[in-house]
């Protein structure tokens, strides 16, 4: 079987291509490895993920209307699409380029699975952003999402519309995934875990934004990529003799939507103490308020996609103590 993972040398990317591999699959990977963030901790994703023959890598940016052309000629089984323009904070300064990344490049996607006769499943990223001024906890896939706090829930939001609509239109069959607060090994250095391991270690102050009250439902990547494994391949969706091909309680075509998350918020504060117990060092806290487009609370309701199987099992203290040993081992630091 032959996947395309969009963002293979991103964060996520990286160990989804490593867990499709894993299982055999044919891994075609497509990055266009930006400069958003450290490009050479993008490039040492790729080499490890090329040294198994089975991946192969092809550098192409999605928003180009050739793309179709070459989804054309690698004519996969499924679509794994985690590609897109990450970060919050960034989207404040340089929405055009969420438009582009993310809507445009999404957009070229659906139009090639519109006419693909290979394609059984476009599976692809969305986030818990799209809950925006949503107090309701915990987050239920069937809440309303009519109210993003900031640019980029706005265009992931975007995405599960476009997929919807085509869905429908063409009858594909797409599964959009809310993913919450993603870290672990090889994490993206713009994420809270990274910048407060760097900040520590250098004896510099960490920004603790919402004076240290934020709960967030932290879920270790490996946990995410079994979902992701799981919700891609679930032959009872992709199959159309099967009830569940369509989704009564959602639409009446193979559209769904799927939360990823632990299903258990903790404290910021607490997240902290892990890093500083790791490390053998104590954090020098600055407390800010709340910033633009934050929320106070994240907590998945994970009851949909547990019934494909997904069990997420790694405690922060597991996941930041992993995450801590690469740190340390990646950039040679001793403690």
């Amino acid at each position: 079987m032959k996947v395309v993972i969009t963002g293979s040398s991103g964060f996520i990317g990286f160990h989804a291509a490593k867990k499709f591999l894993d299982n055999g699959f044919e891994v075609i990977g497509i990055d266009n490895e930006n400069d958003y963030y450290d490009k050479e901790l993008k490039t040492n994703r790729r080499k490890i993920l090329l040294s198994n023959e089975n991946f192969k890598f092809e550098c192409l940016d999605l928003s180009k209307d050739t793309i179709i052309e070459k989804l054309n000629e690698i004519s996969p089984d499924f679509i794994v699409n985690l590609a897109a323009q990450a970060g919050v904070r960034h989207s404040l300064k340089f929405p055009h380029d969420y438009t582009r990344s993310n809507i445009d490049s999404f957009l070229n996607i659906l139009e090639y699975a519109k006419s693909s006769d290979s394609l059984q499943h476009l599976v692809y990223a969305s986030t818990s952003s799209v809950y925006g001024a949503n107090t309701d906890l915990p987050f239920q896939e069937s809440h309303g999402v009519d109210h993003p706090l900031q640019y980029y829930a706005v265009t992931k939001r975007a995405n599960e519309l476009m997929a919807h609509s085509y869905s429908n239109l063409y009858n594909i069959r797409t599964t959009g995934l809310r993913f919450f607060t993603v870290y672990g090994p090889w994490g993206r250095p713009d994420m809270a875990l990274f910048l407060f391991t760097d900040a520590i270690l250098k004896g510099e102050p960490i920004k603790v934004f919402n004076n240290g009250n934020h709960k967030r439902d932290f879920t270790y990547v490996d946990d995410i990529v079994q979902g992701i494994f799981l919700s891609t391949t679930d032959t009872k969706f992709i199959n159309p003799d099967d009830h569940r091909f369509k989704n009564p309680s959602i639409s009446k075509f193979p559209f769904r939507i799927l939360n990823i998350g632990r299903g258990k918020p903790e404290n910021l504060e607490d997240f902290i103490t892990e890093i500083e117990e790791n490390l053998g060092k104590k954090a020098n806290k600055e407390y800010l308020p709340m910033q633009p487009g934050d929320v106070p609370t994240s907590h998945a309701d994970i009851s949909e996609i547990m019934k494909l199987g997904y069990k997420p099992e790694t405690s922060i203290s597991k996941g930041v103590k992993n995450f801590i040993e690469w740190y340390l081992d990646y950039y040679n630091i001793e403690v």
